[in-house]
């Protein structure tokens, strides 16, 4: 069987994988990153400004990951004609090509359905995804490595520049690009704000209690108001009188979620920074934030010295001018600067010096 159409030439396919190498590479690295922040190595630092720093290169994540999608596939067709060569094994360089193409291909699809699925909260599977996420795109990023060695001969050549480009090939080029370029924008509007307008897409708005979307709602955790309410600080006791009382500081802060979307809003709350000194710990020490909830994966989370000694990290008790919304945190909530929004605990009851 005869493939003569250009876009199986080897010129599309490696401008294609050029730019499918860029967005996997930034979709990993960013990955890298946020793993980093959820479950850090002892030698990770990760700071407290600025602010927005997160948000973009966890937006950056997903936008790639979501760029790559059309990329791929995009790819897929310009080598599939090979699939039908025969003999199904030439040599050792062949087998090894055909099996970086095989493991490419699978791990690829695993991040991208799965990352896309987690995005809309689908989870169709038992295992747990931020370790197998994690996990597969080592074997993802290996498997181009070998892949670029196995054929890097080619794609020199075929990158060269081409004095003659043929007119169909220019065509399945600039349609990919197009592809991917909608593809951006159809749903970067969930953290890019000018963009949210045509992100038709976009899995998140600010259509929400408070304007800020929610996960996991009060419900859901198993959290209801307790009249009886008091914060431990450290082994000293907080109403919420006594919280309200003290020196209160509003900023404007985004929460940066790790399936992408992002939303800035104006929060209100007591420093962390005072509260630990008013219970009598110093500042820049870890500390470790309880919440109500009592089944969820995130029910604590951890607030290193970077975050606990800056003044913008905040016990909220208000956002957007109002008290928190019970989906919100009600009574307070974690708000702090450049971290992701799974660790910016909702109904929290104890703060623990570490």
């Amino acid at each position: 069987m005869k493939f003569t159409s250009t876009a199986h030439h080897e010129k599309a396919t490696s401008r294609i994988g050029l730019w499918l190498g860029i967005a996997f590479l930034v979709c990993f690295v960013t990955g890298l990153v946020s793993h980093a922040i959820q479950h850090p190595p002892s030698w990770f630092f990760w700071p407290s400004r600025p602010v927005n720093l997160y948000r973009v290169t966890q937006g950056l994540h997903v936008v790639s990951g979501v760029a790559a999608i059309p990329l791929l596939l995009a790819k897929l067709w310009s080598v599939y004609p090979k699939l039908f060569e025969r003999p199904l094994i030439k040599s050792l360089p062949h087998a090894l090509e055909r099996g970086s193409i095989l493991v490419l291909s699978g791990a690829a699809f695993f991040e991208l359905v799965t990352g896309i699925l987690n995005v809309g909260q689908n989870y169709l599977w038992s295992f747990y995804f931020p370790d197998a996420h994690y996990a597969v795109a080592w074997v993802a990023v290996g498997s181009i490595l070998v892949h670029i060695g196995v054929k890097l001969p080619i794609i020199r050549r075929a990158l060269q520049r081409d004095p003659l480009p043929d007119a169909s090939r220019r065509a399945f080029l600039r349609t990919t690009w197009l592809a991917s370029g909608a593809a951006v924008v159809a749903t970067a509007g969930v953290t890019v704000p000018f963009l949210r307008d045509v992100s038709v897409l976009a899995w998140r708005s600010n259509k929400a209690p408070q304007g800020v979307p929610v996960n996991r709602t009060a419900v859901a955790a198993g959290v209801v108001r307790d009249p009886s309410w008091t914060l431990d600080v450290a082994g000293k006791r907080f109403t919420l009188a006594e919280l309200t009382a003290m020196r209160q500081t509003t900023a404007d802060l985004p929460i940066a979620c790790v399936e992408g979307w992002s939303q800035s809003a104006s929060w209100t709350g007591v420093p962390v920074v005072d509260l630990l000194a008013a219970a009598g710990a110093g500042p820049g020490v870890s500390v470790k934030v309880h919440s109500m909830e009592q089944n969820g994966l995130y029910r604590t989370s951890v607030l290193p010295g970077a975050h606990t000694r800056d003044p913008l990290t905040l016990l909220a008790l208000r956002c957007n001018g109002e008290v928190l919304d019970l989906d919100h945190g009600y009574p307070c909530r974690i708000i702090a600067p450049n971290r992701p929004g799974v660790l910016q605990t909702k109904w929290v009851n104890r703060l623990e010096v570490l």
